[in-house]
């Protein structure tokens, strides 16, 4: 069984998985796509070569809207 850790950024997309028997960690780097956040999670868990049946964690984080912030892009929230 294995934990994974999915970061999204605005170039790359991170993942990292444990293998909760063993201790194993294994890791890759995929593009990233924009608009299309969440598609570098099914290549990135295939170059892992780890099942979904084998998933026992995922989390999920994402510096897009982070960086986002801190570059002072996007729409406005509110309308000060």
């Amino acid at each position: 069984m294995f934990i994974v850790g999915i970061d999204v950024g605005g170039t790359f997309t991170d993942l990292t998985a444990v293998d909760s028997r063993t201790g194993r960690v294994s890791w890759t780097k995929v593009p990233s796509r924009p608009r299309h956040e969440a598609a570098p999670s099914c290549p990135g868990s295939r170059a892992l070569d780890i099942a979904s049946r084998d998933v026992r964690r995922l989390v999920h984080g994402t510096t897009v809207g982070t960086n986002a912030v801190l570059e002072r892009r996007g729409r406005r929230a509110w309308p000060w």
